[in-house]
Protein backbone atom coordinates (compact mmCIF):
# COMPACT_ATOMS: atom_id res chain seq x y z
CA UNK A 1 0.00 0.00 0.00
CA UNK A 2 1.32 3.39 -1.19
CA UNK A 3 1.60 6.16 1.72
CA UNK A 4 -0.29 9.39 1.35
CA UNK A 5 0.76 11.44 -1.25
CA UNK A 6 1.28 15.33 -0.90
CA UNK A 7 2.32 18.09 -2.62
CA UNK A 8 4.88 20.84 -1.97
CA UNK A 9 4.29 24.49 -3.78
CA UNK A 10 8.40 24.95 -3.64
CA UNK A 11 8.38 29.06 -3.85
CA UNK A 12 6.57 32.47 -2.57
CA UNK A 13 6.03 35.34 -4.01
CA UNK A 14 9.55 36.92 -1.87
CA UNK A 15 11.83 34.05 -3.15
CA UNK A 16 15.12 35.26 -3.04
CA UNK A 17 16.04 37.00 -6.49
CA UNK A 18 19.43 35.50 -6.80
CA UNK A 19 19.36 32.50 -8.45
CA UNK A 20 19.99 29.76 -5.83
CA UNK A 21 16.48 28.25 -5.80
CA UNK A 22 17.13 24.91 -7.74
CA UNK A 23 20.12 24.59 -5.69
CA UNK A 24 18.00 24.50 -3.10
CA UNK A 25 15.92 22.52 -4.04
CA UNK A 26 18.10 20.21 -4.98
CA UNK A 27 19.90 20.59 -1.63
CA UNK A 28 16.64 20.16 0.59
CA UNK A 29 15.00 17.02 -1.49
CA UNK A 30 16.52 14.55 0.51
CA UNK A 31 14.47 16.10 3.46
CA UNK A 32 11.27 16.81 1.79
CA UNK A 33 11.26 13.26 1.04
CA UNK A 34 11.93 11.94 4.37
CA UNK A 35 9.09 14.66 5.84
CA UNK A 36 6.38 12.88 3.92
CA UNK A 37 5.98 14.88 0.72
CA UNK A 38 5.62 13.16 -2.57
CA UNK A 39 5.56 15.64 -5.34
CA UNK A 40 6.77 19.23 -5.90
CA UNK A 41 5.27 21.93 -7.52
CA UNK A 42 7.87 24.00 -8.64
CA UNK A 43 7.70 28.08 -9.86
CA UNK A 44 7.47 29.19 -13.96
CA UNK A 45 10.74 27.93 -15.37
CA UNK A 46 10.83 30.19 -18.26
CA UNK A 47 12.45 33.39 -19.10
CA UNK A 48 10.21 36.33 -17.02
CA UNK A 49 10.52 40.58 -18.41
CA UNK A 50 13.01 40.79 -15.96
CA UNK A 51 15.71 39.27 -13.97
CA UNK A 52 13.64 38.93 -10.60
CA UNK A 53 10.44 37.84 -12.30
CA UNK A 54 9.06 35.78 -10.74
CA UNK A 55 7.85 33.49 -14.09
CA UNK A 56 4.29 35.14 -14.59
CA UNK A 57 5.34 38.08 -16.60
CA UNK A 58 6.78 35.43 -19.17
CA UNK A 59 9.00 36.41 -22.03
CA UNK A 60 10.31 33.20 -23.60
CA UNK A 61 9.04 29.95 -23.50
CA UNK A 62 12.02 28.19 -25.24
CA UNK A 63 14.67 29.94 -22.20
CA UNK A 64 15.20 28.04 -19.59
CA UNK A 65 17.78 30.23 -18.25
CA UNK A 66 20.04 29.17 -21.12
CA UNK A 67 19.93 32.45 -23.45
CA UNK A 68 21.23 35.68 -22.83
CA UNK A 69 18.04 37.94 -22.77
CA UNK A 70 15.79 40.30 -20.65
CA UNK A 71 19.36 41.18 -18.87
CA UNK A 72 20.21 37.94 -17.82
CA UNK A 73 20.88 34.42 -18.58
CA UNK A 74 19.67 32.33 -15.35
CA UNK A 75 15.60 33.34 -14.21
CA UNK A 76 15.63 33.96 -10.98
CA UNK A 77 15.35 31.01 -10.13
CA UNK A 78 19.06 29.94 -11.72
CA UNK A 79 19.94 28.93 -15.35
CA UNK A 80 18.88 25.61 -16.90
CA UNK A 81 21.80 23.39 -16.21
CA UNK A 82 20.56 24.08 -12.36
CA UNK A 83 17.02 23.32 -12.91
CA UNK A 84 17.71 20.19 -14.79
CA UNK A 85 19.94 18.76 -11.95
CA UNK A 86 17.62 19.80 -9.42
CA UNK A 87 14.91 18.31 -10.77
CA UNK A 88 16.77 14.80 -11.28
CA UNK A 89 18.50 15.05 -7.45
CA UNK A 90 14.33 15.53 -6.85
CA UNK A 91 13.37 12.36 -9.04
CA UNK A 92 15.73 10.09 -7.84
CA UNK A 93 14.82 10.76 -4.19
CA UNK A 94 10.93 9.50 -5.58
CA UNK A 95 9.59 13.16 -5.73
CA UNK A 96 7.68 14.39 -8.68
CA UNK A 97 7.85 17.13 -10.01
CA UNK A 98 4.80 19.64 -11.39
CA UNK A 99 6.25 22.46 -13.58
CA UNK A 100 4.32 26.18 -13.28
CA UNK A 101 2.74 26.61 -16.65
CA UNK A 102 2.29 30.44 -17.55
CA UNK A 103 -0.09 30.51 -20.93
CA UNK A 104 -2.22 33.12 -20.42
CA UNK A 105 0.03 35.82 -22.07
CA UNK A 106 3.40 37.38 -22.74
CA UNK A 107 5.21 40.05 -21.69
CA UNK A 108 8.40 42.01 -21.93
CA UNK A 109 8.01 42.21 -26.04
CA UNK A 110 11.39 42.92 -28.28
CA UNK A 111 9.49 46.13 -30.35
CA UNK A 112 6.67 47.23 -30.70
CA UNK A 113 3.84 47.42 -33.03
CA UNK A 114 1.03 49.73 -34.73
CA UNK A 115 -2.38 48.31 -35.41
CA UNK A 116 -5.88 49.27 -34.18
CA UNK A 117 -7.52 48.70 -31.72
CA UNK A 118 -10.97 49.35 -29.58
CA UNK A 119 -10.71 50.41 -26.11
CA UNK A 120 -13.15 48.59 -23.90
CA UNK A 121 -14.64 49.31 -20.24
CA UNK A 122 -12.40 47.05 -17.36
CA UNK A 123 -15.33 46.51 -15.80
CA UNK A 124 -17.28 45.14 -18.53
CA UNK A 125 -15.27 43.96 -21.18
CA UNK A 126 -17.72 43.44 -23.98
CA UNK A 127 -18.95 47.11 -23.71
CA UNK A 128 -16.82 49.37 -26.73
CA UNK A 129 -15.76 52.82 -24.57
CA UNK A 130 -14.08 54.48 -28.30
CA UNK A 131 -14.15 54.22 -31.70
CA UNK A 132 -11.25 52.18 -33.59
CA UNK A 133 -8.19 53.79 -33.19
CA UNK A 134 -4.39 53.04 -33.96
CA UNK A 135 -2.00 52.05 -31.25
CA UNK A 136 1.88 51.61 -30.81
CA UNK A 137 1.94 48.33 -28.42
CA UNK A 138 4.72 46.23 -27.56
CA UNK A 139 3.19 42.89 -29.40
CA UNK A 140 6.62 42.00 -30.98
CA UNK A 141 8.52 38.91 -30.26
CA UNK A 142 11.61 37.88 -31.97
CA UNK A 143 13.61 36.67 -29.70
CA UNK A 144 16.82 37.77 -30.25
CA UNK A 145 19.03 36.31 -27.76
CA UNK A 146 17.67 32.22 -28.79
CA UNK A 147 18.33 33.31 -32.36
CA UNK A 148 15.66 30.64 -32.98
CA UNK A 149 16.73 27.65 -31.30
CA UNK A 150 14.02 25.20 -30.54
CA UNK A 151 11.18 27.31 -31.93
CA UNK A 152 11.33 29.68 -35.09
CA UNK A 153 8.06 30.73 -34.11
CA UNK A 154 8.09 34.77 -33.97
CA UNK A 155 4.84 36.81 -32.10
CA UNK A 156 3.33 39.50 -33.16
CA UNK A 157 0.02 41.44 -32.62
CA UNK A 158 -2.11 39.09 -34.63
CA UNK A 159 -1.07 36.51 -32.41
CA UNK A 160 -2.92 38.47 -29.88
CA UNK A 161 -6.54 40.07 -29.37
CA UNK A 162 -5.45 42.14 -26.52
CA UNK A 163 -3.03 44.60 -24.74
CA UNK A 164 -2.88 47.14 -22.10
CA UNK A 165 -0.81 49.73 -23.01
CA UNK A 166 0.22 52.26 -25.55
CA UNK A 167 3.49 53.70 -26.08
CA UNK A 168 2.55 56.55 -28.54
CA UNK A 169 0.42 58.13 -26.17
CA UNK A 170 1.58 56.31 -22.87
CA UNK A 171 -1.95 55.63 -22.15
CA UNK A 172 -2.97 52.33 -20.30
CA UNK A 173 -6.43 50.84 -20.45
CA UNK A 174 -7.81 47.12 -21.85
CA UNK A 175 -7.48 47.26 -25.89
CA UNK A 176 -9.26 45.05 -27.79
CA UNK A 177 -6.82 44.07 -30.78
CA UNK A 178 -9.09 44.56 -34.14
CA UNK A 179 -8.82 42.03 -37.29
CA UNK A 180 -9.97 39.39 -39.04
CA UNK A 181 -11.71 36.73 -36.58
CA UNK A 182 -10.38 39.19 -33.35
CA UNK A 183 -13.00 38.66 -30.81
CA UNK A 184 -12.72 38.05 -26.74
CA UNK A 185 -12.91 34.14 -26.75
CA UNK A 186 -16.47 33.11 -25.27
CA UNK A 187 -15.16 29.93 -23.63
CA UNK A 188 -13.82 31.88 -20.47
CA UNK A 189 -14.50 33.01 -16.89
CA UNK A 190 -17.61 35.32 -17.69
CA UNK A 191 -16.29 38.34 -15.06
CA UNK A 192 -15.83 41.45 -15.80
CA UNK A 193 -18.37 40.48 -18.73
CA UNK A 194 -15.59 38.42 -20.06
CA UNK A 195 -12.55 38.13 -18.70
CA UNK A 196 -10.38 36.68 -21.71
CA UNK A 197 -8.19 39.24 -20.66
CA UNK A 198 -6.14 39.43 -17.88
CA UNK A 199 -2.35 41.22 -18.44
CA UNK A 200 0.32 42.35 -20.82
CA UNK A 201 -0.43 40.86 -24.28
CA UNK A 202 -2.97 38.78 -24.12
CA UNK A 203 -2.51 35.23 -26.31
CA UNK A 204 -5.60 34.80 -28.81
CA UNK A 205 -6.86 30.92 -28.47
CA UNK A 206 -8.91 31.36 -31.53
CA UNK A 207 -5.40 32.01 -33.70
CA UNK A 208 -4.69 28.77 -35.16
CA UNK A 209 -0.66 29.28 -35.29
CA UNK A 210 -1.20 30.49 -32.15
CA UNK A 211 -3.02 26.60 -31.06
CA UNK A 212 -0.62 24.24 -33.27
CA UNK A 213 2.49 26.47 -31.52
CA UNK A 214 1.72 26.25 -27.87
CA UNK A 215 0.43 22.38 -28.18
CA UNK A 216 3.76 21.92 -29.60
CA UNK A 217 5.74 23.92 -26.61
CA UNK A 218 3.91 21.80 -24.56
CA UNK A 219 5.15 19.01 -25.31
CA UNK A 220 8.95 20.53 -25.87
CA UNK A 221 8.62 21.74 -22.07
CA UNK A 222 6.87 18.24 -20.30
CA UNK A 223 10.22 16.15 -22.51
CA UNK A 224 12.89 19.31 -22.16
CA UNK A 225 12.24 18.87 -18.19
CA UNK A 226 11.18 15.14 -17.81
CA UNK A 227 8.44 16.11 -15.25
CA UNK A 228 5.81 14.24 -14.17
CA UNK A 229 2.88 16.71 -14.52
CA UNK A 230 1.70 20.22 -15.21
CA UNK A 231 0.28 22.94 -13.18
CA UNK A 232 -1.61 25.80 -15.19
CA UNK A 233 -2.10 29.05 -14.50
CA UNK A 234 -4.92 31.24 -14.93
CA UNK A 235 -6.89 28.97 -17.23
CA UNK A 236 -10.41 30.64 -16.53
CA UNK A 237 -8.91 33.24 -18.58
CA UNK A 238 -7.94 30.53 -21.61
CA UNK A 239 -10.64 29.45 -23.97
CA UNK A 240 -11.13 26.31 -22.64
CA UNK A 241 -11.59 24.16 -25.48
CA UNK A 242 -7.72 24.86 -25.81
CA UNK A 243 -6.83 23.90 -22.19
CA UNK A 244 -9.15 20.35 -22.63
CA UNK A 245 -6.70 20.13 -26.43
CA UNK A 246 -3.87 20.61 -24.51
CA UNK A 247 -4.04 18.70 -21.39
CA UNK A 248 -5.17 15.50 -24.13
CA UNK A 249 -2.70 16.44 -26.23
CA UNK A 250 0.16 16.23 -23.58
CA UNK A 251 -1.25 13.25 -21.56
CA UNK A 252 -1.27 11.39 -24.85
CA UNK A 253 2.22 12.71 -25.68
CA UNK A 254 3.81 11.62 -21.81
CA UNK A 255 1.50 8.96 -21.07
CA UNK A 256 -1.05 8.59 -18.39
CA UNK A 257 0.42 9.20 -15.31
CA UNK A 258 1.45 12.76 -16.81
CA UNK A 259 -0.68 14.68 -13.91
CA UNK A 260 -2.22 18.11 -14.21
CA UNK A 261 -3.95 20.86 -11.99
CA UNK A 262 -5.40 23.96 -13.15
CA UNK A 263 -5.56 27.39 -11.70
CA UNK A 264 -9.47 28.19 -11.57
CA UNK A 265 -9.28 31.25 -9.25
CA UNK A 266 -13.41 31.35 -8.54
CA UNK A 267 -15.03 30.55 -5.78
CA UNK A 268 -18.52 29.70 -6.52
CA UNK A 269 -18.72 25.71 -6.46
CA UNK A 270 -20.95 25.50 -9.47
CA UNK A 271 -18.58 27.34 -11.64
CA UNK A 272 -15.85 24.81 -10.75
CA UNK A 273 -18.36 22.02 -11.55
CA UNK A 274 -18.99 23.44 -14.94
CA UNK A 275 -15.70 23.54 -15.81
CA UNK A 276 -14.29 20.58 -15.29
CA UNK A 277 -17.31 18.87 -17.38
CA UNK A 278 -16.23 21.29 -19.98
CA UNK A 279 -12.43 19.99 -20.00
CA UNK A 280 -13.80 15.94 -19.41
CA UNK A 281 -12.18 15.74 -15.82
CA UNK A 282 -8.96 15.48 -17.43
CA UNK A 283 -7.52 17.86 -14.94
CA UNK A 284 -7.84 18.43 -11.67
CA UNK A 285 -8.50 22.02 -9.98
CA UNK A 286 -7.60 24.12 -6.77
CA UNK A 287 -10.10 24.09 -4.12
CA UNK A 288 -10.59 27.67 -3.99
CA UNK A 289 -14.25 27.72 -2.60
CA UNK A 290 -12.31 25.33 0.55
CA UNK A 291 -9.43 27.99 0.80
CA UNK A 292 -12.64 30.76 1.16
CA UNK A 293 -14.37 28.47 3.69
CA UNK A 294 -11.07 28.44 6.09
CA UNK A 295 -10.07 32.49 5.51
CA UNK A 296 -13.77 33.09 6.55
CA UNK A 297 -13.52 30.88 9.73
CA UNK A 298 -9.93 32.01 10.28
CA UNK A 299 -11.40 36.17 10.48
CA UNK A 300 -14.67 34.99 12.14
CA UNK A 301 -13.11 32.64 15.15
CA UNK A 302 -16.08 31.29 17.37
CA UNK A 303 -18.52 32.92 15.49
CA UNK A 304 -17.85 30.56 12.31
CA UNK A 305 -20.32 27.23 12.40
CA UNK A 306 -17.46 24.70 11.99
CA UNK A 307 -19.79 22.34 11.05
CA UNK A 308 -20.24 23.62 7.68
CA UNK A 309 -16.53 24.07 6.84
CA UNK A 310 -16.37 21.21 4.14
CA UNK A 311 -19.77 22.57 2.78
CA UNK A 312 -19.94 23.76 -1.11
CA UNK A 313 -16.13 22.91 -1.64
CA UNK A 314 -15.32 20.71 -4.46
CA UNK A 315 -13.32 18.71 -1.86
CA UNK A 316 -16.82 17.58 -0.69
CA UNK A 317 -18.44 17.62 -4.14
CA UNK A 318 -15.67 16.10 -6.37
CA UNK A 319 -13.56 14.20 -3.92
CA UNK A 320 -10.68 12.90 -6.57
CA UNK A 321 -10.46 16.40 -8.44
CA UNK A 322 -9.93 18.38 -5.75
CA UNK A 323 -6.85 20.07 -4.61
CA UNK A 324 -7.08 21.44 -1.64
CA UNK A 325 -4.40 23.76 0.02
CA UNK A 326 -4.62 26.97 2.77
CA UNK A 327 -2.47 29.56 0.91
CA UNK A 328 -0.51 30.29 -1.78
CA UNK A 329 1.99 32.96 -3.48
CA UNK A 330 -1.38 34.92 -4.56
CA UNK A 331 -3.31 34.59 -1.24
CA UNK A 332 -0.13 35.90 0.74
CA UNK A 333 -0.02 39.06 2.61
CA UNK A 334 -0.08 41.97 0.19
CA UNK A 335 -0.23 40.14 -3.13
CA UNK A 336 -2.86 40.13 -5.83
CA UNK A 337 -5.40 37.32 -4.47
CA UNK A 338 -4.99 38.40 -0.36
CA UNK A 339 -6.85 36.29 1.89
CA UNK A 340 -4.35 35.14 4.27
CA UNK A 341 -5.65 32.16 6.77
CA UNK A 342 -5.24 33.79 10.38
CA UNK A 343 -2.23 32.29 12.49
CA UNK A 344 -4.18 30.67 15.17
CA UNK A 345 -6.34 28.70 12.65
CA UNK A 346 -3.86 27.82 10.00
CA UNK A 347 -2.76 23.98 11.85
CA UNK A 348 -6.50 23.53 11.56
CA UNK A 349 -6.91 24.36 8.60
CA UNK A 350 -3.86 22.30 7.43
CA UNK A 351 -5.26 19.15 9.49
CA UNK A 352 -8.18 19.48 7.09
CA UNK A 353 -6.40 19.23 4.23
CA UNK A 354 -3.93 16.28 5.85
CA UNK A 355 -5.78 14.44 7.43
CA UNK A 356 -8.75 13.56 5.42
CA UNK A 357 -9.33 10.81 3.16
CA UNK A 358 -10.32 13.11 0.11
CA UNK A 359 -8.61 15.64 -1.87
CA UNK A 360 -4.66 16.14 -3.54
CA UNK A 361 -2.94 18.48 -0.55
CA UNK A 362 -0.57 21.57 -1.04
CA UNK A 363 1.81 22.70 1.51
CA UNK A 364 3.13 25.72 1.04
CA UNK A 365 6.36 26.96 0.77
CA UNK A 366 6.15 30.24 2.43
CA UNK A 367 4.00 28.27 5.44
CA UNK A 368 6.95 25.90 6.05
CA UNK A 369 9.83 27.83 5.55
CA UNK A 370 8.37 30.96 6.06
CA UNK A 371 8.06 34.37 3.64
CA UNK A 372 10.58 37.16 3.27
CA UNK A 373 10.66 40.46 1.89
CA UNK A 374 9.57 44.06 3.52
CA UNK A 375 6.99 42.24 5.90
CA UNK A 376 8.75 38.64 6.84
CA UNK A 377 6.03 36.01 8.17
CA UNK A 378 7.58 33.14 10.18
CA UNK A 379 7.16 29.48 9.00
CA UNK A 380 5.71 26.72 11.10
CA UNK A 381 8.20 23.49 10.16
CA UNK A 382 8.18 21.87 13.25
CA UNK A 383 3.83 22.25 13.33
CA UNK A 384 3.70 21.04 9.61
CA UNK A 385 6.18 18.19 10.32
CA UNK A 386 3.71 16.97 12.82
CA UNK A 387 0.85 17.15 10.51
CA UNK A 388 2.89 15.74 7.80
CA UNK A 389 3.91 12.87 10.03
CA UNK A 390 0.39 12.03 11.14
CA UNK A 391 -0.50 12.20 7.59
CA UNK A 392 2.06 9.66 6.47
CA UNK A 393 2.27 7.05 9.28
CA UNK A 394 -1.29 7.71 10.71
CA UNK A 395 -4.24 9.22 8.69
CA UNK A 396 -5.82 5.97 6.78
CA UNK A 397 -8.62 4.01 7.23
CA UNK A 398 -12.28 4.56 7.29
CA UNK A 399 -13.21 7.94 8.02
CA UNK A 400 -16.13 8.79 10.12
CA UNK A 401 -17.07 12.66 11.00
CA UNK A 402 -18.31 14.04 14.28
CA UNK A 403 -19.38 17.53 12.68
CA UNK A 404 -21.82 17.75 15.22
CA UNK A 405 -21.35 21.05 17.05
CA UNK A 406 -20.59 24.43 15.52
CA UNK A 407 -17.51 25.22 17.42
CA UNK A 408 -15.61 21.91 18.10
CA UNK A 409 -15.56 19.31 15.79
CA UNK A 410 -13.51 16.00 14.72
CA UNK A 411 -13.00 12.65 13.19
CA UNK A 412 -11.40 9.29 13.09
CA UNK A 413 -9.31 7.59 10.81
CA UNK A 414 -9.56 3.29 11.76
CA UNK A 415 -6.56 2.70 10.21
CA UNK A 416 -5.47 -0.52 7.87
CA UNK A 417 -3.78 -2.97 8.54
CA UNK A 418 -0.64 -2.40 5.68
CA UNK A 419 0.04 0.30 8.13
CA UNK A 420 1.58 -0.70 11.26
CA UNK A 421 -0.03 1.42 14.22
CA UNK A 422 -1.92 3.87 11.76
CA UNK A 423 -5.52 4.94 12.97
CA UNK A 424 -6.11 8.99 14.17
CA UNK A 425 -8.39 10.71 15.74
CA UNK A 426 -8.64 14.82 14.92
CA UNK A 427 -10.32 17.32 16.94
CA UNK A 428 -10.63 21.01 16.38
CA UNK A 429 -11.97 23.51 18.29
CA UNK A 430 -12.38 27.09 17.36
CA UNK A 431 -14.05 28.46 21.21
CA UNK A 432 -13.73 27.24 24.40
CA UNK A 433 -11.53 23.97 25.13
CA UNK A 434 -13.45 21.15 24.42
CA UNK A 435 -13.58 17.26 23.81
CA UNK A 436 -15.16 14.46 21.42
CA UNK A 437 -16.27 11.08 21.93
CA UNK A 438 -15.50 8.95 19.23
CA UNK A 439 -15.39 5.57 18.52
CA UNK A 440 -11.84 4.02 17.33
CA UNK A 441 -12.68 0.58 16.95
CA UNK A 442 -13.24 -2.75 19.73
CA UNK A 443 -10.13 -4.10 18.29
CA UNK A 444 -8.01 -1.15 19.59
CA UNK A 445 -9.18 -1.69 23.08
CA UNK A 446 -6.65 -1.00 25.75
CA UNK A 447 -4.05 1.21 23.76
CA UNK A 448 -2.73 4.40 24.24
CA UNK A 449 -3.03 7.63 22.08
CA UNK A 450 -1.59 10.63 22.83
CA UNK A 451 -1.46 13.84 20.89
CA UNK A 452 1.00 14.29 17.86
CA UNK A 453 0.52 18.02 17.93
CA UNK A 454 1.78 17.77 21.39
CA UNK A 455 -0.90 20.68 22.80
CA UNK A 456 -1.92 18.19 24.86
CA UNK A 457 -0.30 16.18 27.48
CA UNK A 458 -2.71 13.86 28.10
CA UNK A 459 -2.47 10.24 27.58
CA UNK A 460 -6.19 8.61 26.43
CA UNK A 461 -6.86 4.88 26.89
CA UNK A 462 -9.20 3.31 24.02
CA UNK A 463 -12.36 2.11 26.31
CA UNK A 464 -13.44 -1.45 25.48
CA UNK A 465 -16.71 -0.44 23.20
CA UNK A 466 -14.08 1.13 21.25
CA UNK A 467 -15.12 4.77 22.23
CA UNK A 468 -13.00 7.47 24.05
CA UNK A 469 -12.89 11.19 24.58
CA UNK A 470 -10.53 12.89 22.89
CA UNK A 471 -9.42 16.48 24.80
CA UNK A 472 -8.51 19.82 22.44
CA UNK A 473 -7.76 23.31 23.24
CA UNK A 474 -9.59 26.19 22.55
CA UNK A 475 -8.68 27.36 19.12
CA UNK A 476 -6.36 24.72 18.86
CA UNK A 477 -6.39 21.20 16.82
CA UNK A 478 -5.33 17.70 18.57
CA UNK A 479 -4.32 14.71 16.21
CA UNK A 480 -4.27 11.61 18.61
CA UNK A 481 -2.17 8.25 18.07
CA UNK A 482 -1.24 4.96 19.11
CA UNK A 483 1.53 6.50 21.11
CA UNK A 484 4.49 4.21 19.51
CA UNK A 485 6.28 6.44 17.13
CA UNK A 486 4.32 9.18 17.62
CA UNK A 487 7.01 11.73 18.84
CA UNK A 488 9.44 10.99 16.24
Amino acid sequence: MERNHTIMQFFEWHVKADGTHWNFLRENAARLKEIGISSIWIPPVTKGLTPDDNGYGIYDGYDLGEFDQKGTVRTKYGTKEELLDAIAVCQEHGLCIFADVVMNHKAGADDTETFQVIEVDPMNRNEEVSEPFEIEGWTKFTFPGREGKYSAFEWSFDHFNGTDYDARTDKTGVFRILGENKHWNENVDDEFGNYDYLMFANIDYNHPDVIKEMLSWGKWLSDTLNCDGFRLDAIKHINHEFISSFAKEIINHRGDDFYMVGEFWNSELESCRQFLNEVDYQIDLFDVPLHYKLHEASKAGCDFDLSTILENTLVQSHPMNSVTFVDNHDTQPNEALESWIEDWFKPSAYALILLRKDGYPVVFYGDYYGIGGDEPVPGKKEELERLLFARSHKAYGEQEDYFDHPNTIGWVRRGVEEMEGSGCAVVISNGDEGEKRMYIGEHRAGEVWTDITRSRADQILIEEDGFATFPVNGGSVSVWALTENADN
